[in-house]
């Protein structure tokens, strides 16, 4: 499978440029979708399964016009919007087998048993009796993948999977991911969650303000913050100054003041130990930083 994006751009009504020029080659396995608020990822994500047609530029799925193909294209394409949305009066398992009539399956024996399959997959199984708008915010957005996965689709979209979810529930979403992309589809995740995306994906691209800045491996973002990633000991009167010499990754609040992980060019005249970078590292220097020379 692979999508390739050329020359794509969204300008809504009011003027809002959503997306620059976005060329894009995107083949099996996970990818990640990185940027911050407002960056364009809910806009390329609607494109991409139909629900919003750009401004200009072309999108094919093996070589298939996404919108000349849209239908075709549609039914081999599961998607997870970030409002993810069940009806309030079914059962986890009414809802599921409302949504596989949805995807075509007609037959009642295939359909039940897709639905216990679905079920089973995502962990849910035990509450298929359960009213579906009573399941809290990890069960629902499980309930919501295993809708965007009926019918076998080649391709998953999923927008924001992990927004409020605790760290239990993230872990298991993202370990559904992951066991999902061993197979020939083709996986879309779009956040703004750094940490979705250094423990799924093996490439990613970073939006911002509607443009492509980086393409690539996470490992190659995150080489762009070495030897510039630090953890700094400082008093309480310092915290201000340091927030306007540095990004501030993380602070531990200590009983003598507090111990700050920045990135930054220089440690202009600070004392701080050197820390090896992760994504989020690598996120924020890339922006801060990076960008501006």
């Amino acid at each position: 499978m692979k999508i390739s994006i050329q020359d794509l751009s969204k300008v809504y009504k009011n003027g809002n440029e959503a997306l620059k020029n976005i060329n894009l080659d995107i083949e099996t396995g996970m990818f990640g979708l990185l940027g911050p608020n407002g960056a364009g990822k809910t806009s390329l994500m609607r494109i991409l399964v139909t629900l919003m047609k750009p401004s200009s530029g072309k999108v094919s799925v093996n070589e298939l016009d996404l919108f000349i193909h849209r239908r075709e294209i549609r039914a081999i394409t599961g998607y997870l919007p970030q409002e993810f949305r069940s009806f309030p009066k079914l059962t986890t398992s009414e809802f599921i087998n409302y949504s596989a009539l949805l995807a075509g399956i007609k037959n009642r024996t295939t359909r039940s048993n897709s639905v216990d399959e679905m079920l089973e997959k995502v962990g849910l199984y035990e509450a298929r009796n359960r009213m579906a708008n009573k399941l809290s915010g990890g069960m629902k957005r499980r309930l919501g993948i295993a809708q965007a996965l009926l019918g076998d689709p080649k391709i998953l979209i999923v927008d924001e999977p992990t927004t409020g979810l605790d760290p239990e529930e993230r872990i298991r979403f993202r370990n559904i991911l992951s066991d999902l992309s061993r197979k020939e589809i083709i996986i879309i995740l779009s956040t703004h969650i750094v940490s979705d995306i250094s423990s799924t994906c093996r490439n990613m691209v970073l939006l911002n303000k509607g443009a492509v800045i980086f393409e690539g491996a996470p490992d190659e973002l995150i080489n762009y913050a070495k030897g510039h990633a630090w953890k700094i000991m400082i008093t309480d009167k310092e915290l201000d100054t340091i927030k306007e010499k540095f990004s501030i990754i993380s602070t531990i609040s200590l009983d003598d003041g507090y111990e700050v992980d920045v990135v930054g060019d220089k440690l202009n005249g600070y004392s701080g130990k050197p820390v090896d970078p992760n994504l989020e590292h690598g996120y924020v220097y890339f922006i801060d930083y990076k960008l501006k020379k």
